[in-house]
């Protein structure tokens, strides 16, 4: 509380933060108010002074959540920054950013929020410091329901690439903020260019999985257009390297990685943006069982070890790991409300709930919670607006 909620300057809101964070941590099942504060030792008005610390409290989430990143740099020794996607199945159509999207796996069109999360990896760990909703559809075009759900002018239209490029220029603006690589996963991007160029524009080095038919220009003198697969198909213009893993088991096993000899550029854009002239490694890593198609790596990274740069790019796949955790622990699947900063205020605390966790290990669980104020809800919900 002391490191992360300062910019809360009433005592009510802190004390309810501090109960929210404890049913987060210590609640079972569903983390919704209700839930919490059925299974804590709350008052039985709790549940409402939950919910409207949660979806009526006007506190500003984006200081909380700096603050919040500040922290995880300064316990942990974090080497890059990574995003991933969280995909929350809704059953109605009225909770912010709900609309139907195709699952890429099934094919099938599921009704959705959908969130990028945005993390600082270190080691094996990835922490979760801010989130972006993704909006589409209707929430573009109708301006009655934007502002039912409380939806900023400048979030509409705003695209994937858009909210990465945001957030890692925020970044770069924060100057107690570590300048990292980052790292991402580009199989599946609609604008790839828009993201690199939008990163290339901030001096902000990648590590980006990209999918074999991504275009790339290669050749240095006499430049010609080609996919990265299609690259690395020429054996004459990579070099191999084996990376040694170690099984369960003991045992030592080869992996092969190929690196393409030369640097790629990325195609230009209509806007000038200059990720076409950028210089790039590229990698492929074949699948060992050759059951899996080949994986491919993009990099600006171009005197970094082999080793180091499939390291970083590790840093996805916790992500991913810790998105697992945040729904089945932390209740990010779990927000009911309907507006756009109460679900940034859900997924602030379940953020702040994780780390908590994750650095400090488990709070014991004999030790209660604060007293919420004890005011009627009239004079409570006065002292949170």
């Amino acid at each position: 509380m002391d490191d992360v909620f300062p910019p809360f300057q009433r005592s009510e809101q802190r004390r309810w933060a501090q109960a929210y964070l404890w049913g987060l941590l210590h609640g079972a099942g569903r983390k919704t108010p209700r839930h919490m504060a059925r299974a804590n030792p709350l008052p039985a008005a709790a549940a409402r002074g939950l919910h409207q610390f949660i979806n009526a409290s006007p506190w500003d989430w984006v200081p909380v959540r700096r603050r919040l990143a500040l922290l995880v740099a300064a316990r942990t020794r974090p080497h890059a920054w990574t995003v991933a996607e969280l995909v929350i199945p809704k059953r109605g159509e009225h909770s912010v950013g709900v609309h139907g999207r195709v699952d890429a796996g099934t094919g099938r069109t599921v009704n959705c929020q959908r969130a990028l999360g945005f993390f600082l990896v270190t080691g094996t760990e990835s922490y979760p410091v801010d989130w972006s909703l993704v909006l589409g559809g209707v929430w573009d075009s109708d301006q009655e329901r934007r502002r039912r759900a409380r939806i900023p002018a400048a979030e509409a239209g705003r695209t994937v690439a858009d909210q990465v490029v945001r957030y890692a220029a925020e970044v770069a603006a924060q100057p107690r903020l570590p300048r990292l690589p980052w790292v991402l996963d580009l199989t599946r991007c609609d604008d790839v260019i828009g993201v690199l160029a939008g990163l290339a524009r901030l001096r902000a080095d990648v590590v980006c999985e990209v999918s074999p038919d991504q275009p790339v220009f290669a050749g240095g003198q006499a430049p010609f257009l080609t996919t990265v697969s299609a690259l690395m198909d020429v054996g004459r213009a990579r070099r191999t390297h084996v990376l040694l893993r170690h099984s369960s088991g003991g045992r030592v096993r080869g992996a092969l990685v190929h690196i393409h000899t030369g640097m790629v550029a990325l195609p230009g854009t209509a806007n000038g943006d200059d990720a076409g002239s950028r210089p790039y490694r590229a990698l492929e890593r074949p699948d060992p069982e050759g059951r899996q198609p080949a994986r491919y790596w993009l990099t600006t990274l171009t005197e970094r070890r082999v080793e180091e740069t499939l390291r970083l790019a590790r840093g996805h796949t916790s992500a991913l790991s810790a998105v697992r955790t945040l729904g089945r622990r932390f209740g990010v699947l779990d927000f009911e409300g309907r507006s756009f900063p109460g679900w940034h205020h859900h997924m602030t605390m379940a953020s702040a709930a994780y780390a908590y966790r994750h650095l400090f290990g488990s709070p014991r669980r004999a030790a209660p919670p604060p007293d919420p104020p004890p005011a009627p809800l009239a004079a409570l919900t006065g002292a949170l607006t």
